[in-house]
């Protein structure tokens, strides 16, 4: 009952104060922006872009893999119409452009805001989709079953010169610290029965990756399993932050065990905004508070954010 009670007033104090508060949310993105000037020390030849809410691109020398990519956002009034949510081959068109063949797409979880895109992805560039029982189910649906790859936790996949491993997690209980929306498995039967609703979040991955000397763990939903994840030392925190409030002691557990040099923040905007709409944030997402709770666990790990769709690092090779 606290921490419900805890919750509800945080909420309130949000809606009170939402204009100032997302002001400081800018303000704070502003200055922990990375820029391709200073690209997180990155090796040379890699690349990361932020495509919002918790995708990536990940290039090196011209080859790519996609995490979590969301770029047909659905818009809430959908969710509320329960109508079909697919992709938008337009904005793949547009948005969708890697330098070079793409070796596979990561999928964490199965939420439209992490899975829609997939099948697409797959499609355009002859590649595979790896994940969870709820991602194959979701390819078979659009009739790529072939191309789903049905992950093993800490097994090794080699995609050229990524090794990527899959660590069983779990996604925030985002409904008021009670629950996870959309639970469940993903049994959708047909694609115009493919409302937002109907992309259960099935098993929930965290995703190391090595490439070029560079370690990567991405984390599209802030909770974890302590015992599966380990100590696994990493560079780079790709940190899905929206859900942080509702997991308790979520820094002082996971940061220890990870050690990143950065945390990136992400899935801290407003995912029912077009991919092309100027920013906007999550309700009460707080990013302004984010360096002093990394912080409250050790100063030693750097806080940063990227500009969403602009790359940062060196696309080639020395």
């Amino acid at each position: 009952m606290a921490d419900l009670l805890g919750h509800l007033a945080s909420f309130s104090r949000f809606s009170a104060n939402r204009g100032e508060r997302e002001r400081e949310d800018a303000a704070a993105m502003r200055e922990l922006g990375a820029t391709p000037a200073t690209p997180l020390g990155l090796a040379p030849g890699l690349e990361l872009e932020w495509l919002g809410v918790a995708g990536y691109r990940l290039t090196y020398e011209g080859q790519s893999i996609y995490i979590d990519p969301y770029i047909s956002r659905v818009p809430l009034s959908s969710v509320l119409r329960r109508g079909a949510a697919l992709a938008d081959p337009a904005l793949h068109e547009r948005f969708v452009r890697p330098p070079g063949p793409v070796l596979g797409v990561l999928v964490g979880h199965t939420h439209f805001d992490h899975a829609i895109d997939v099948p697409e992805i797959a499609r355009r560039h002859d590649c595979r989709a790896y994940g969870s029982s709820s991602l194959a189910k979701l390819m078979r649906l659009h009739g790529l079953g072939e191309r789903a790859v049905e992950v093993q936790a800490d097994a090794r996949y080699e995609l050229g010169p990524f090794t990527v491993t899959f660590v069983p997690s779990l996604h925030s209980k985002l409904l008021l610290g009670y629950a996870v929306p959309f639970d469940g498995e993903l049994t959708c039967e047909h694609l115009d029965g493919l409302s937002p609703s109907a992309y259960r979040c099935g098993q929930v991955w965290g995703i190391h990756i090595e490439v070029a000397g560079t370690t990567f763990y991405h984390q599209g939903s802030a909770n974890l399993i302590d015992e599966a994840l380990g100590r696994r030392e990493v560079d780079v925190f790709l940190a899905g932050i929206a859900g942080r409030s509702f997991t308790r002691g979520y820094w002082q557990r996971i940061l220890p065990r990870l050690s990143p040099r950065t945390v990136v923040a992400s899935h801290f905007d407003d995912f029912f905004r077009p991919i092309d709409a100027g920013m906007g944030f999550s309700l009460n997402v707080n990013l302004a508070a984010l360096p002093e709770e990394v912080a409250a666990v050790s100063a030693d790990f750097a806080v940063a954010t990227l500009p969403p769709l602009q790359a940062v690092g060196t696309a080639k090779g020395p």
